[in-house]
Parts: C-alpha cells; structure tokens; sequence
C-alpha cells in the first residue's frame, strides 16, 4: 500500500467507505481490527456516523506497509 495515494488527504476526515477503499478489508475485519486494537478507533460525529482522521489511516497504511 502507498501512502502517498492522491486519494489520501494529507489532513481531514474518511469516512467508512473510503477508509475500505485504501485498506481492502471487509466492514466486518475493520470493526473486529479495531476491538482489537489493530486499527485506529473512529470518533463519532454523532448518530451513525464515525470517521477517521487522515493522518490515522496514513500511519497505518505506512505501518503495515513496512511489515
């Protein structure tokens, strides 16, 4: 995986969809990786909605792309 994908912002927020769209995993693998700490906890905008900061997914994109 490369970090400096265009579809990336360097700062801001991805919602669901676009976090799966950098880290081809299911919903389900997502929502388990992160109870388990494997992943970066959202935070919640309020009702359903929870999104994730940019330079989150851009560390572990970096991380797991070093292993």
């Amino acid at each position: 995986m490369n970090a400096s994908r265009p579809d990336l912002p360097s700062t801001g927020f991805l919602r669901l969809p676009q976090v799966l769209a950098l880290i081809p995993i299911s919903r389900s693998a997502w929502w388990a990786g992160i109870r388990s700490g494997k992943y970066p906890a959202g935070r919640k905008l309020g009702g359903k909605t929870t999104v994730w900061r940019a330079e989150d997914i851009r560390a572990l994109i970096e991380r797991v792309g070093g292993q």
